[in-house]
């Protein structure tokens, strides 16, 4: 199997080089080549020498992940798989919106929160990805659009938080103006079921991301059905983790609530969410459910939807309603699965 490149420290590739008596100077020509400019082909990197970039390719892998399918949705949603060295396969999805290009990356293959709702729970968890296959998953993104991600949200497979280490190492490469791939802080986005004490850690990391934390409900007792989590967990240390990450960050908090017909979207629940929000410095994002072909679930009529937003708007409370992107290719919330394909 042939190793990569891509997760290779300067140090490391500076001794490869010399292996092909290449001087100091060819590290940061590669680097530049694979993170600067999305290109994962040796044979293109022209300032290299040929000999070099032939034995390269005949030595090594640029990235760590292979794209195996690209899928276009109708709304210009785009979702790719990719191979793993392991030959997993994970699954990232590009949207475009009127500011740019957002990237949905995946941070595990699989997902241990058992989130009953959740295409990615199914098989488990199989393993972390390292912080340079999330860095791949952004540098393939840029390469299929031939456009720059302008941010970053962890809302594919898996829960980053549960991932911790190597989220933190990804957040340090995006800062890393040598080494790493520029990304402003406050454009991405770390979505999590609610694993408070990691909540809690990150407010001390220094890092101006902006959290989303799922609710999915607005008791403890049909969150408990949703999220698995919430038995460890409740909804007041969720917001109390909330309102620690917000003192200690001065970033708002998002919150996330799945609209699942005849489990959370009654005119009732939207009164209960209205008064658990009122004393929270935060937003709601409103998510339709996105069907799933092996689960039961569905979402609530767009009425309902409309509905359950302006109760909540009346009372006070800061509302969105997620615009439904990618559900024709599965590219939607909830939607991404560690499915294989055939090589």
């Amino acid at each position: 199997m042939k190793k990569d490149l891509l997760s290779k420290s300067k140090e490391e590739l500076i001794e490869i080089l010399k292996q092909y008596n290449q001087p100091k100077f060819r590290a940061n020509q590669l680097r530049d080549w694979m993170v600067k400019r999305n290109v994962s082909d040796f044979g293109k990197m022209l300032n290299l020498p040929k000999e070099l970039r032939d034995e390269l390719q005949k030595d090594f892998v640029a990235y760590p992940l292979e794209v195996k399918e690209v899928q276009h949705s109708e709304d210009g949603t785009v979702k790719f798989a990719t191979k793993t060295l392991d030959n997993e396969i994970i699954e990232t999805v590009i949207m475009k919106y009127h500011y740019g290009y957002s990237v949905c990356v995946s941070s595990q293959i699989g997902c241990a929160m058992e989130c009953v709702f959740c295409a990615s729970a199914k098989g488990g968890l199989v393993r972390n990805l390292t912080e340079n296959e999330i860095l791949a998953q952004i540098l393939l993104a840029q390469q299929i659009v031939e456009d720059r991600m302008g941010h970053v949200v962890f809302m594919g497979m898996g829960e980053p938080l549960n991932n911790y280490v190597n989220l933190i190492k990804f957040l340090e490469l995006c800062r890393d103006d040598d080494w790493g791939l520029i990304i402003g802080m406050r454009n991405i986005t770390i979505s999590t079921s609610g694993l408070v004490p990691q909540i809690r850690k990150l407010a001390h990391e220094e890092f101006q991301v902006t959290l989303a934390v799922s609710l999915h409900a607005s008791n403890d007792k049909i969150r408990g059905r949703l999220l698995p989590i919430a038995s460890k967990y409740s909804l007041k240390d969720v917001f109390d983790a909330g309102k620690y990450y917000t003192e200690h960050t001065g970033r708002r908090v998002t919150y996330e609530y799945l609209l699942i017909k005849d489990m959370n979207s009654s005119d009732s629940d939207a009164s209960e969410l209205a008064k658990l929000l009122r004393k929270h410095i935060a937003h709601i994002n409103l998510i339709p459910y996105n069907p799933v072909s092996f689960l039961p679930w569905e979402a609530p009529s767009q009425e309902q939807i409309n509905k359950f937003a302006n109760m909540l708007k009346s009372a006070g409370i800061s509302v969105t309603i997620r615009r439904e992107l990618g559900s024709d290719i599965d590219a939607a919330c909830g939607q991404l699965r560690n499915k294989k394909l055939a090589k």
